[in-house]
């Protein structure tokens, strides 16, 4: 009779004791398994978790950009670039330069690498004597903006007035009953009205605007402007010493004031809450990660004192063992199975107790960790896991463990039972 045979023909003569020790590598494989299953478990869902939050975010900051962009275009030019000797006072007062700069300054700008601005507008702006009409208005000499150099092209803000024509505010063509297509005179020269503006409750309602060189020409101010008007860039919102630095270092003869703006009020609060949502996901991402060190250090603990009891009981019930055996050992020691033999004899039932216990144990700790998990993520009853949490690797690290622990836990009992003299035995029983 084969040892294996001997073996077999012990589990079935003694299931007690062979259950018991199966139970406890059930218990013992099944806390590490299950502990594996629920680290893994909690990283899944720690990505899904992360990716929504991501995508959510994503999806908000493109709408916030989206806002942001509609917001830059109702904004309005809000940085005047002015000659450095204005008076700034007299300029709040009268709302334009008195003093004149190079039309140069805004074509330098374009071909400089400002990045702080954009939509660059140079002007030319004056309070007048309207004398065909006798009245006071404010004229304006403008032209299209000037694009960057080397930049991707961008919807203008305004739009240029085509030489020979005149765009009026509502109480001038309200006053003197102008529609477009009507022809006017200014400072002597006939304009064609090419557009007429809508009542805007502040200064524009009085203003005549006409292209920059046909003023230029009637202000008998060649080549020279007051104000380049320009869009604070997005990189540089609520910080004007950035924008004033970086214009100043290109136009040294020039300063730089930034107009107050509802609509950028607007636009730096959406900037701020595009930045908390980004914060927020790193904040879900840190939480996590702190609850996933606790859920190790408790498993860190858990488990190898589970590993340790687990493996005692094998050895008590081994130890338990091979005292009930011990006239079966005499007598199989008196037939001639050497020490080597009796030794592989237990062994081998604590090889097959552990592979069967590592198989069932993985099979519990999987459902185990998987529904404490899904317990502790708060994903209810009928939910399924993030993603598959089978792991070939912790499955083979189960079947190699349980035999290995069985036999450990059985080996100083084995050994005792090998070192026992047959005559002693037999002499005593």
């Amino acid at each position: 009779m084969t040892v294996w045979r001997l073996a077999v023909k012990e589990i079935l003569h003694r299931k007690l004791n062979f259950a018991l020790g199966l139970a406890s590598i059930v218990v013992a494989i099944g806390t590490l398994v299950g502990a594996l299953t629920l680290l893994k478990l909690h990283d899944a869902r720690t990505r899904q978790i992360l990716e929504r939050k991501e995508a959510e975010t994503k999806a908000r900051m493109a709408a916030l950009e989206d806002e942001m962009r509609k917001a830059m275009l109702n904004l309005g030019f809000n940085i005047v670039i002015l000659p450095k000797a204005q008076n700034l006072s007299d300029w709040y007062a009268e709302d334009y330069a008195a003093k004149y700069m190079p039309e140069e300054y805004v074509r330098k700008l374009a071909g400089s690498n400002l990045i702080t601005v954009q939509h660059l507008l140079p002007s030319l702006q004056q309070k007048i004597k309207w004398p065909e009409q006798k009245r006071s208005i404010i004229l304006v000499g403008t032209r299209g903006e000037v694009p960057h150099l080397g930049a991707n092209p961008r919807q203008p803000m305004v739009q240029p007035v085509p030489p020979g024509t005149i765009v009026l505010g509502y109480e001038l063509h309200q006053d003197l009953g102008l529609k477009v297509g009507d022809k006017v005179r200014l400072l002597g020269r006939e304009f064609t009205v090419h557009r007429c503006h809508d009542k805007r409750g502040t200064k524009d309602d009085i203003t005549a605007w006409i292209s920059l060189q046909e003023a230029q020409d009637l202000l008998d101010k060649k080549g020279l402007i007051n104000a380049i008007l320009a869009l604070e860039c997005q990189c540089a919102w609520a910080d004007l010493p950035k924008v004033r630095a970086e214009i100043t270092d290109i136009l040294p003869d020039t300063q730089v004031i930034e107009r107050a703006s509802e609509a950028l009020a607007r636009a730096e609060a959406r900037v701020k809450v595009a930045q908390e949502a980004v914060a927020s996901v790193e904040q879900e991402k840190q939480s996590r990660l702190r609850l996933r060190a606790e859920r190790e250090q408790f498993a860190a603990i858990l488990v190898p004192l589970v590993m340790v009891a687990c493996a005692l009981w094998i050895g008590l019930l081994a130890f338990g063992n091979v005292r009930e055996r011990r006239m079966e050992i005499g007598i199989l020691r008196a037939l001639g199975l050497r020490s080597k033999q009796i030794l592989l004899l237990f062994l081998s039932k604590a090889v097959v107790m552990g592979g069967l216990g590592g198989a069932l144990g993985f099979a519990v700790g999987y459902l185990a960790g998987e529904r404490l998990g899904m317990s502790l993520e708060h994903l209810g009853a009928g939910a399924t896991a993030p993603q598959a949490l089978f792991d070939w690797k912790v499955f083979l690290l189960a079947l190699a463990l349980a035999p290995l622990l069985a036999a450990i836990a059985s080996w100083i009992p084995a050994v005792l039972a090998a070192q026992q003299d047959p005559a002693v035995i037999l002499r005593e029983e």
